[in-house]
C-alpha cells in the first residue's frame, strides 16, 4: 500500500497554519462547493479539520464522513467540528488507497491538499473512484509552488521556496501537483472534467490576505522546512535566512505576493 508522507510535519503551528489557510481562502476555494440535503460526502485526507468545518457550514444536510490516516490529527478535527457546533460529519481512521467502504458508496467525494503528499495520485484517485456512485462528482483542490512569485523579487525567496518543492518531491510528492489535475482526473477515469485555476493576488490594499495568506500561510509553509532544508544541504543558512526576510519584505506596503490553486470537479 503506497504510503502518505505529510512534508510539513505534525506540530501544533502547523495544524494553526492549515486553519489560517483555510479560514482566509475559504470563499476562493469553496464558494461553489455545496451538496444537496441528504447526499452522502466523503472528505478524504481531512487532517486536522481545517477544510472540514468550511465544508460542514457549506452543506449543512448533506452527510459527511471525514478520513484520515493519522488518528491525533482525527481527534483535532473531531474537536474542532464539535466546538463550530455541527452536527453533520462522522470520523473514520483511514487510508485512501484501502477505504473500509463498499463499492459506490458515496453520491460525492471531496479531496483538498491531499495529491500533492502522495507518489501514487493517479493511483489514489483510482481507488476513490471505486467508492463513488456513477454519476456521483469529485471534487480535487491543490496548489502548485510553481505558479508563486512576489515584489520585490529576490534569487534567494526563491531558492527558500524551491527547497519546500524539492524536499516534498524527496518524500515521494510533488508542489506542482496542481498544474496536473486534468490529465490525473481524466486518466483514472472520471469524465467531464473541469479545472479551474483560483489565484490570490495579493497588495497592501487587501491586509486580510497579507496576513493571512502572505505571512500565515505561504512564508509560514516555506519557514516550517527550515531545519531538513538545511541539515539535508539543499541551501545554506545566509542564503535561507535572507530568502526568509526577503518574503517578509514583500508583505510590505509596496510589496505583493501571487500564487495559483487548481480546483477539479469531475463526474464518475
Amino acid at each position: 500500500m503506497p504510503e502518505v508522507q505529510y512534508v510539513h510535519g505534525y506540530s501544533a503551528r502547523e495544524a494553526e497554519r492549515l486553519a489560517d489557510q483555510a479560514d482566509t481562502l475559504s470563499e476562493l476555494l469553496h464558494h461553489d462547493t455545496a451538496y444537496p440535503p441528504g447526499s452522502l460526502v466523503l472528505e478524504c485526507g481531512c487532517g486536522t479539520g481545517a477544510q472540514t468545518v468550511h465544508l460542514a457550514a457549506r452543506s449543512p444536510q448533506a452527510r459527511i464522513v471525514s478520513v484520515d490516516i493519522s488518528a491525533e490529527s482525527l481527534a483535532q478535527a473531531r474537536a474542532r467540528i464539535e466546538a463550530a457546533g455541527y452536527r453533520n460529519v462522522e470520523f473514520r481512521t483511514a487510508n485512501l488507497f484501502d477505504l473500509p467502504f463498499g463499492d459506490e458508496h458515496f453520491d460525492h467525494v471531496f479531496v483538498c491538499f491531499v495529491l500533492e503528499h502522495l507518489a501514487e495520485p493517479a493511483a489514489a484517485l483510482q481507488a476513490i473512484q471505486r467508492v463513488l456512485r456513477c454519476g456521483g462528482t469529485i471534487t480535487v483542490v491543490e496548489g502548485d509552488h510553481g505558479s508563486w512569485y512576489c515584489h520585490p523579487y529576490s534569487p534567494e525567496a526563491a531558492r527558500a521556496v524551491r527547497c519546500l518543492v524539492d524536499l516534498q518531491a524527496r518524500m515521494g510528492g510533488d508542489a506542482l501537483v496542481g498544474r496536473r489535475l486534468y490529465p490525473l482526473l481524466t486518466e483514472a477515469g472520471f469524465r467531464e472534467v473541469r479545472v479551474s485555476p483560483r489565484m490570490v493576488y495579493v497588495d497592501n490594499s487587501r491586509p486580510d490576505l497579507v496576513e493571512g495568506f502572505s505571512r500565515n500561510t505561504f512564508t509560514a509553509m516555506v519557514e516550517g522546512v527550515r531545519e531538513q532544508a538545511l541539515s539535508l544541504g539543499l541551501i545554506d543558512r545566509r542564503t535561507w535566512e535572507k530568502g526568509i526576510a526577503d518574503l517578509y519584505r514583500a508583505t510590505e506596503p509596496d510589496g505583493t505576493f501571487c500564487y495559483t490553486f487548481f480546483k477539479g470537479v469531475a463526474t464518475r
